[in-house]
């Protein structure tokens, strides 16, 4: 998404009605914990991303039934539109680190990874969330952009170091680069 396509961060709760920036012909956007019935939808979207590493259905179902609390998806009535998976680090409580973001085809570019975003770490600010974490590829522009327009939007400041490189991730994988953010207000 490009800087600036997000939409303006605003107090969202639990279950969150999306207004506008949707597809066309699409019911109201609704953010809310997976359930573990998800799970396989969770693998579909990563595996129709293009750019995720994608894990086992498995994973996705562990996922929904251990780490919801965490996650957030957005609902367009009785699809997925987009997830984003993630958890607090359990030797940095204050941190959440985001696992995988991936956004339906028919949901793009309208700002809704950015509103997942601020959905999820806004329910954490009260556990104590005051830094967020993530890998990118530095192929990876829209996750980038996304990273950086949450930062900026939260007044903060996002630096940016290796975290795992080509040579502990295989020939053929690019390095994973840490952008951590924070902290948060």
């Amino acid at each position: 998404m490009p800087p600036g396509d997000a939409s303006e961060s605003a107090h969202i709760g639990q279950d969150t009605q999306v207004r506008g920036n949707q597809a066309r012909g699409s019911a109201e956007l609704t953010f809310d914990a997976p359930r573990i019935d998800d799970g396989p939808r969770l693998w579909e979207l990563a595996a129709n991303a293009g750019a995720l590493d994608v894990n086992s259905r498995y994973a996705y179902l562990l996922w929904c039934r251990d780490f919801a609390g965490t996650s957030v998806v957005a609902r367009d009535a009785d699809r997925l539109a987009g997830f984003i998976t993630g958890y607090r680090r359990p030797q940095a409580p204050d941190t959440y680190f985001v696992w995988q973001v991936a956004v339906g085809q028919d949901h793009r570019r309208r700002g809704l990874a950015r509103r997942m975003l601020d959905h999820v770490v806004e329910r954490l600010r009260p556990q104590g969330v005051r830094f967020v974490e993530a890998t990118v590829t530095p192929d990876n522009k829209a996750s980038i952009r996304l990273f950086e327009s949450f930062a900026e939007a939260n007044g903060a400041t996002m630096g940016v170091d290796v975290l795992f490189s080509e040579r502990e991730l295989g020939s053929g994988h690019e390095p994973e680069l840490l952008h951590r953010i924070g902290p948060l207000d």
